[in-house]
């Protein structure tokens, strides 16, 4: 069985070859319709067919991806926040000749424990990150040679000092805070997978992050799910009816998707459908 592997956030999920028509670029473009699906994210044409497109992202993880990196984007912004805020504080210890109050050991401070613990299958992200560590360890160390110097009372020094690490580990940091968002932001470039149930036409569309690879399985390399969504944790019918096993992968599985149970014909007879019929969404 020849399967394609493909990123939805922290998760990879396969799809078989024959299912698939087309991948393209999402261009954000769709044609939004009125829906309590929120996985429903519009329609798109192929080849002059109008296709419901579906968010994987919002199906698998609950939010899409997008609102997942903004959210970290965020994050970044609040830690660079408290670092801004961090600085300003020492410089104003320095001129007013006021004790510093805030943490100067590197390995008790919040976001040094944070940078430390974060994981991420983002690799140029993941390098940003480690380059944290010098010059936060630094700018700390800095910080206390120059809490000493305005015990001594030697301000005009200490103040150089800043000075010095206001241009070189302090600025490295911002950097590098930038550096991350803009990472996180620019990297995301999801694509449109279109599916098929009978090799020609098309059924829906999902929108998922990248294609990671292609493999090769046997039928009986797939582990069911019966037995795990037995166990008590739950799931909504929609994803569970669109799982059809684990794959095996190097260090983690990968999740067999059929793109057919996502959306049936028989949910429009359930509502109303003549007109959605009409329009040949479905």
């Amino acid at each position: 069985m020849d399967l394609i592997n493909f990123r939805v956030g922290q998760k990879t999920i396969s799809l078989k070859i024959l299912d698939i028509l087309l991948t393209e670029r999402f261009e954000d473009n769709l044609t939004s319709l009125p829906n309590d699906n929120k996985s429903f994210i519009g329609v798109k044409d192929y080849m002059e067919t109008p296709t419901p497109i579906f968010d994987l992202g919002i199906i698998l993880n609950k939010q899409s991806t997008q609102e997942t990196n903004q959210a970290l984007v965020e994050l970044f912004s609040e830690w660079q926040q408290k670092q801004q805020q961090w600085f300003a504080a020492l410089e104003n210890s320095i001129k007013h000749k006021q004790p510093f109050d805030h943490n100067t050991d590197v390995q008790q401070s919040n976001f040094a424990k944070w940078y430390s613990n974060f994981k991420t299958e983002n690799e140029d992200l993941k390098a940003i990150i480690e380059r944290f560590k010098i010059p936060h360890s630094r700018l700390y160390m800095r910080a206390n040679k120059i809490i000493e110097l305005v015990k001594q009372s030697n301000i005009t020094q200490a103040m150089t000092e800043l000075n010095i690490e206001r241009n070189s580990n302090f600025m490295q940091l911002i950097r590098l805070f930038e550096s991350a968002k803009e990472q996180i932001l620019l990297d995301h470039k999801p694509i449109i997978v279109f599916t098929t149930k009978d090799g020609l036409n098309p059924h829906v569309g999902l929108l998922v992050d990248k294609v990671e690879d292609n493999i090769d399985f046997k039928k009986e390399d797939i582990r069911p799910l019966d037995k795990l969504t037995e166990i008590g944790f739950d799931i909504d019918p929609q994803t569970k009816n669109m799982m059809r096993g684990l794959i095996k992968l190097t260090q983690k599985h990968s999740l067999l998707i059929d793109p057919s149970a996502i959306f049936k014909p028989t949910q429009l007879e359930e509502s109303e459908s003549e007109e959605s019929q009409a329009y040949g969404l479905f």
